[in-house]
């Protein structure tokens, strides 16, 4: 989840398609379930997330709203497929929010034994709710000897970064059309897709997460990437819900450094 701090997206950056909201639309309607706390914590913006059970089912929540949960990971799968297909030798992987594992864990089934695979959490809390809750929904990722767990800030991790990955994959708030902090959206920006891109290795992949399409974002990385595609996949198997996977392969030559002004996404 999240990066720096907050700013103002410049006009060309609206995000305009609204999109169904990463919820499960099973047999009963999931919003409608009663969700129980475990544990709760509020962020410096006052944002409160909230950790909620009901049987074997597990939610992520944002207010009222479920950011994530432990019946709906498909897509988060197919980020980390679609994205290591299209590379020919992952050694080093980036995976920008933790979530409840499951990117990082489809990255790690895919990758050789002398990968690193760097994941970057930016809430504490919920690295210690992966600890103590979720981890075995998704094998226990942070346990794998290749995952290298950093608490930190996606953006300046990027940004610190020149040349270091040959896979970024971003699954960070709900995609380019954010949820839960407006800081999150400057990775989205045109600024943070030179970061992203500045960050791969030469033919390296930025895979990204959204839970709706966004023509914005799409032409964003258009200009600035290379070999863009975009691919709606399937939120849950035998769900009607679907989500979006943007990819953008960084050119041969050295992606041009972003401007330094971080005043604008």
């Amino acid at each position: 989840m999240g990066c720096g701090t907050p700013l103002r997206m410049p006009p060309d950056e609206t995000l305009e398609e609204p999109a169904a909201a990463r919820v499960d639309d099973g047999p009963e309607p999931y919003s409608m379930v009663e969700w129980p706390t475990v544990e709760k914590t509020r962020i410096s913006d006052g944002t409160e997330f909230v950790l909620g059970r009901h049987g074997d089912n597990w939610v992520i929540r944002v207010g009222a709203r479920i950011l994530m949960s432990n019946r709906m990971h498909d897509s988060e799968e197919a980020l980390a497929d679609l994205a290591l297909a299209r590379v020919a030798h992952a050694g080093s992987v980036l995976v920008g929010g933790l979530g409840l594992g499951y990117t990082a864990r489809a990255v790690l089934d895919r990758v050789g034994t002398g990968a690193s695979v760097t994941v970057l959490e930016l809430m504490p809390e919920l690295v210690e709710w992966n600890r103590r809750y979720l981890g075995k929904f998704a094998g226990h990722p942070l346990d794998d000897p290749r995952c290298h767990l950093v608490v930190g800030d996606v953006f300046d991790t990027l940004r610190s970064s020149p040349a270091a990955f040959d896979v970024i994959l971003l699954d960070v708030d709900n995609g380019p059309q954010g949820l839960t902090q407006p800081r999150n959206q400057r990775l989205y920006g045109e600024n943070g897709v030179r970061v992203c891109l500045a960050a791969l290795k030469p033919h390296g992949v930025l895979a990204v997460w959204s839970q709706g399409p966004n023509a914005n974002f799409a032409r964003r990385l258009e200009r600035l990437g290379t070999e863009v595609e975009v691919h709606t996949v399937d939120a849950r198997s035998g769900s009607r819900l679907r989500h979006v996977v943007f990819l953008a392969k960084a050119r041969a030559e050295q992606t041009p450094p972003p401007r330094r002004d971080s005043s604008r996404a």
